[in-house]
């Protein structure tokens, strides 16, 4: 079996990168496969060493490339998840001589393909391609806007779906009320003041709903604006006369308490802004434990939601979020039909399943590597 060095943010860092890198390490791991994680951390983080991590990358240090390459190189096969935010650097450069120190086949992961890039992105993210033995998408659409408005090789382009947890065994907290939910990390854009007027317009339904918002403010927001999103919500909710329907809960979940709050919605609601979301693990997550989306039409919920386990609705429109929502709730067999199209998708979205798929391309990479045996007659 290969082992595995991984280059990502990663816990106590708190947010999706981190989650997927973590979750993507554990399962290719499980069997005792050798493995260590470079950290990458930037100001404010938590910065003490955890288990797995075998060296840190520190935004503060400018050529911390270098030992971040050495210690990867320790390893069969480098992962490297790319985001333009996480690296030191314009728009994370650095990234890019530590693809061209390393010595071992890497595989980037892109959490993120823009559809109109600066000129500087652009360069940058067709050198990483040309550079990396393999890249993954995991969406078909990141994959064709790759293809499309970028000049990268197309054999090298690889889709894998972003996993999720197995949550058939973990219970649901019964509720008495319909309840809506949305999770992750807050700040603006998260369409948060547009769930809040749906639910507004929600407030005929007897029994009426509940809606949670379950996570913390995004660190970079803290550090810029503070918490002026999350009060701005705060004040909306008690102008539209839901407050005491929203239950805001500022704390980080792990991966149990998340499974059970998930497992207790009766409608995902994911009203976000951004019209350039490839990948959502919350998409995903919500899809494979079951629960029928509301979403808005960010590229990775028109893929996956058409025709499939949700509705897809216009952004920054309150009055069809709640049409939708309200069509889930009370559409007699709706929301059994949709939870009835995650059948045929699940399987592949398991986590297992897209770790296997990772490591046999890692295998192909390597392969690719080894000189040719030839026969040799006796």
């Amino acid at each position: 079996m290969p082992s595995y060095g991984f280059l990502s943010t990663h816990p106590p860092t708190r947010c999706g990168l981190a989650t997927f890198n973590a979750a993507l390490a554990a399962q290719l791991t499980a069997d005792g496969t050798r493995s260590g994680i470079v950290r990458v951390t930037d100001h404010g983080d938590d910065q003490r060493p955890v288990p797995g991590v075998v060296h840190t990358w520190s935004a503060r240090n400018p050529a911390g490339w270098r030992e971040a390459a050495a210690a990867l190189n320790a390893y069969d096969v480098a992962i490297v998840q790319h985001e333009y935010g996480i690296y030191p650097g314009t728009d994370g450069e650095e990234v890019l001589p530590l693809l061209r120190r390393l010595s071992v086949p890497s595989i980037v992961v892109l959490h993120t393909v823009l559809s109109q890039p600066s000129a500087r992105q652009k360069s940058l993210l067709e050198q990483i391609v040309a550079t990396a033995g393999a890249v993954v998408t995991m969406t078909d659409t990141a994959r064709d806007r790759l293809l499309v408005g970028y000049a990268v090789p197309p054999g090298k382009v690889t889709v894998i779906p972003h996993g999720a947890a197995e949550l058939a065994g973990v219970p649901a907290d019964r509720r008495t009320r319909p309840h809506l939910l949305t999770w992750g990390l807050l700040g603006p854009g998260k369409g948060i003041e547009w769930s809040l007027r749906a639910l507004a317009r929600l407030q005929d339904l007897e029994p009426t709903p509940t809606y949670t918002v379950a996570g913390r403010t995004h660190p970079k927001v803290i550090e810029h604006h503070g918490e002026t999103y999350r009060a701005g919500l705060h004040q909306l909710g008690a102008q539209l006369g839901v407050a005491h329907a929203v239950d805001y809960q500022d704390i980080y979940h792990d991966q149990e308490a998340l499974g059970r709050l998930i497992r207790s919605a009766d409608v995902v609601v994911l009203p976000y802004d951004s019209r350039e979301q490839v990948t959502s693990g919350v998409l995903i997550e919500a899809v494979a434990a079951g629960v029928p989306v509301v979403a808005t039409a960010f590229p990775h919920a028109v893929e996956l939601l058409t025709g499939g386990p949700g509705l897809v609705v216009p952004h920054q429109n309150p009055a069809a979020l709640a049409k939708a929502i309200r069509r889930v709730l009370i559409e007699p067999g709706l929301a059994a039909r949709l939870a009835g199209r995650v059948r045929p998708l699940a399987a592949h979205l398991r986590w297992p399943a897209v770790a296997a798929r990772y490591d046999t391309l890692a295998k192909e990479l390597l392969d690719a590597r080894s000189p040719a045996v030839s026969a040799v007659p006796a």
